[in-house]
């Protein structure tokens, strides 16, 4: 504990909201996201493939027919 009774960590996170010029409360919201992230793989598995399906990931139809010509042209 400091002098004032407070733990290091809060001086420290003080600090460092001032730098990010953010408040207390935005960064320990932010720190406890990524905390949770790192500690919870299923979702960020879950947001990683929500985004994908937001996202076209499909080949377009340029790489279909290519792909298309070489199976047809290598089928025995």
């Amino acid at each position: 504990m400091t002098s004032t009774g407070r733990p290091r960590v809060f001086d420290g996170a003080e600090r460092l909201a001032k730098r990010l010029k953010v408040s207390r409360s935005e960064l320990y919201s932010r720190a406890l996201r990524e905390y949770l992230a790192r500690h919870s793989p299923d979702e960020v598995r879950q947001a990683l493939d929500a985004l994908c399906e937001e996202l076209d990931t499909g080949a377009d139809e340029l790489v279909r027919e290519a792909g298309r010509r070489v199976l047809e042209a290598t089928d025995c």
